[in-house]
């Protein structure tokens, strides 16, 4: 089974940014998932939405 969430950590390596900026963008991310109405992890986030808040994607994998 793959992964489902990306952690800060992980984010501190995949975007070149410093820990305690990685928690910060773990904290926007989730902050927005909730105003969507969606539960949230502390530290993590969902791979997925990481991808499509940075790198452009659609849920589902396809290019934006």
């Amino acid at each position: 089974m793959r992964a489902q969430f990306i952690t800060a950590e992980e984010v501190q390596q995949v975007l070149d940014v410093s820990r305690s900026k990685s928690y910060q963008i773990i904290r926007e991310l989730n902050k927005e998932l909730k105003s969507m109405g969606y539960h949230t992890i502390a530290g993590k986030c969902p791979i997925q939405f990481f991808k499509q808040k940075f790198y452009g994607l659609e849920i589902g994998g396809e290019s934006a």
